[in-house]
């Protein structure tokens, strides 16, 4: 099911909670605001629209890893129901698409649920207090060409990071739908 995320509820808390990667490594909100901010991404391996932005994802990440902001990206779906986003899976998909920012297994759903993430892709920035400031898309390519796209993410973050404050203006990510246990 497709769906288009909410509109940013700025100044919205990042409520704190603690994740492990595939391989074990736990990583934590608060260890992650870091001194310019932090961006959540709720990915998954099996969407299309996912599929399509992974290595502009990549690429927008590392400029902004390079910059200070810092990235963890969540994956929430049930991968009992759908293996292509089984923690195993979730390590072939990072590989294959050279994703740098650990990438999280949501086990029990919990965080997903909390943040209020309704789609993948769905983006979350946050300043350095915690506070929402970005709930948009990646870019304006969506799933057609990318040569000429406006970075927005990459844009909104670095403006977090500099004023504490993102854009006004935000156009919503669209993406499949997170497969939610029953």
């Amino acid at each position: 099911m497709l769906l288009d995320t909410p509109i940013c509820d700025f100044g919205y808390q990042a409520p704190d909670f603690s994740l492990k990667t595939p391989e074990g490594e736990t990583f934590t909100l608060s260890e992650q605001l870091g001194g310019k901010g932090l961006l959540i991404a709720f990915i998954c391996n099996h969407c299309p629209y996912v599929q399509r932005i992974a290595e502009r994802l990549a690429a927008d990440t590392k400029t902004l890893m390079d910059e200070g902001i810092n990235v963890l990206a969540i994956m929430s779906n049930d991968y009992r129901y759908l293996d292509a986003d089984s923690p195993v899976n979730m390590q072939r998909f990072a590989l294959k698409h050279g994703f740098e920012f650990p990438y999280l297994v949501d086990e029990d759903q919990f965080v997903g649920k909390l943040y209020g993430a309704v789609c993948t892709p769905d983006f979350f920035g946050f300043n350095t207090k915690g506070e929402l400031h970005y709930r948009g898309r990646l870019d304006d390519a969506r799933m057609g060409d990318a040569h000429n796209r406006v970075p927005e993410l990459v844009n909104a973050m670095r403006l977090i990071a500099e004023t504490g404050q993102g854009p006004k203006e935000q156009t919503p990510s669209m993406g499949c739908s997170i497969k939610w246990r029953d």
